[in-house]
C-alpha cells in the first residue's frame, strides 16, 4: 500500500469519495481542536494561573505535540478505531459508506446542537463508523466486537477511573498540604496547574487526534483497494497534517467551554485544578496506552467531580452529570441510525 504524501494527492483528485472523506475528517478534527480542546484548560484558566490567551497557545502547541508523539510511538487507539468494524471487501462501496458515517457525525451533531442535546465527538465517530459498517454488511457482522468491547470499558473506566483517582490525588494533596503556608502552597499550585495544563492537552491530542487519524487512514486503505490497514504503519506527514488541523482549531479559542467546565461545575482552588488536571491526564494516559477510545470531555470532568467530592458531595453540580448521561444515551442510538441510513443512501446513489 503507498502511503506517500504524493500518492495522497494524486488519490484525492482523482477520487471524490476519498476528497469528500479527508474534508470531513480534517474539518470534524479542526472542531474538536475548537469545541473539545479547551476542556484541557479549563481549570487553569478558572483559577487564574494563566490568562485565556497564553493558556489556548499552549494548548494549542501540546494538542499538536500530543497527536504527533503519541501516533508515533503508540498508535494503539488509530488502531482500535481502524479495526473495531468491518466494511467488507468492496472497498469501493466501503468508502462510500465510511464517507456517509462522517457526514452522518456532521448532521447529528448539528441536529443535536439545534435540539440542545449534548454531544461528544469521540462517540458520534464511533456511532457513525458502526452504523454505517451494519449498513454494509447487512447485519451486525459488521461490528469487530473484540475492538467494540473497548469502547463499553471506555465508557465506564473514564468515568470511575477519572472520578476515583480524582478524589484520592486530591485528599493526597489535602492531607500533605494541611501544615503548609497558604500563600507559598498557592506560589506552588500555580505553576503546577500550568503544567498540569499542558499535560492534558497533550493526551486529548493523543487520544482524539488518533481516533480521527485511524478513520482517514482507513479510508486511504479502501481507496488503495485494501479492507483493512492490518500491518500497515501511519505515515509522518499523516500525523503532522492532523496535528496541525487540530492545533489550529484549539487556537481559534473557546472561552464559554472554559467556563462552562471550569467554573459551572465545581469552584476550584488552585490545588483542587492541579488535582483534576493530573487525575485526567493520568487516566488519559493509561487509556491511551491500552488502546481504549475515551472522551477527553468525560475523562475530565469525572476528575472534577472526584475533586469536589473531597469537600463535599453538594460542591458537585450534577447537571453536568445528567448531560454525560444524556450523552450517551443519544449519540450512539442517534448518530449510529443516522450513519445506516446515510450509507444506504450513498450506495444507493453512488
Amino acid at each position: 500500500m503507498d502511503v506517500t504524501l504524493s500518492h495522497f494527492i494524486q488519490q484525492v483528485v482523482s477520487n471524490p469519495a476519498l476528497a469528500v472523506t479527508t474534508l470531513l475528517t480534517l474539518g470534524v478534527i479542526f472542531v474538536n481542536g475548537w469545541t473539545d480542546a479547551p476542556n484541557a484548560i479549563a481549570t487553569c484558566v478558572t483559577t487564574r494561573c494563566l490568562r485565556v490567551r497564553p493558556a489556548v497557545i499552549m494548548a494549542a502547541v501540546f494538542n499538536f505535540f500530543g497527536v504527533f508523539l503519541m501516533t508515533h510511538f503508540n498508535a494503539s487507539v488509530a488502531s482500535t478505531i481502524s479495526n473495531m468494524v468491518d466494511f467488507g471487501t468492496d472497498t469501493h462501496a466501503a468508502l462510500i459508506a465510511l464517507c456517509a458515517a462522517l457526514f452522518s457525525i456532521v448532521v447529528y451533531s448539528v441536529g443535536a446542537s439545534m435540539l440542545g442535546i449534548p454531544t461528544s465527538e469521540s462517540h458520534s465517530l464511533i456511532a457513525g463508523l458502526s452504523g454505517a459498517a451494519i449498513a454494509i454488511q447487512g447485519g451486525i457482522a459488521g461490528i469487530n466486537m473484540g475492538e467494540w468491547v473497548k469502547v463499553l470499558y471506555g465508557l465506564v473506566a473514564s468515568l470511575l477511573l477519572g472520578f476515583g483517582i480524582g478524589w484520592l490525588v486530591c485528599k493526597a494533596v489535602t492531607l500533605i498540604c494541611a501544615g503548609l503556608d497558604r500563600r507559598r502552597a498557592n506560589g506552588f499550585f500555580t505553576y503546577a496547574q500550568i503544567a498540569g495544563a499542558a499535560a492534558n492537552s497533550f493526551m486529548h491530542g493523543a487520544q482524539d487526534g488518533q481516533k480521527f487519524i485511524g478513520v482517514l487512514f482507513l479510508g486511504m486503505a479502501f481507496c488503495n483497494g485494501q479492507s483493512s490497514v492490518a500491518g500497515v504503519l501511519i505515515p509522518v506527514w499523516l500525523m503532522i497534517l492532523c496535528s496541525t488541523i487540530m492545533g489550529v482549531g484549539t487556537s481559534v479559542g473557546g472561552e464559554k467551554i472554559i467556563k462552562s467546565v471550569g467554573m459551572d461545575m465545581v469552584r476550584l482552588e488552585k490545588y483542587q485544578g492541579f488535582s483534576a488536571d493530573l487525575s485526567s491526564a493520568v487516566c488519559l494516559l493509561v487509556m491511551t496506552v491500552l488502546g481504549i477510545p475515551v472522551s477527553t470531555t468525560h475523562t475530565k470532568t469525572s476528575a472534577i467531580m472526584g475533586v469536589g467530592a473531597v469537600r463535599r458531595l453538594s460542591a458537585i453540580n450534577f447537571a453536568v452529570v445528567r448531560d454525560m448521561m444524556l450523552t450517551w444515551v443519544f449519540t450512539f442510538p442517534g448518530c449510529g441510525i443516522i450513519s445506516f441510513v446515510m450509507a444506504k443512501l450513498f450506495m444507493f446513489l453512488f
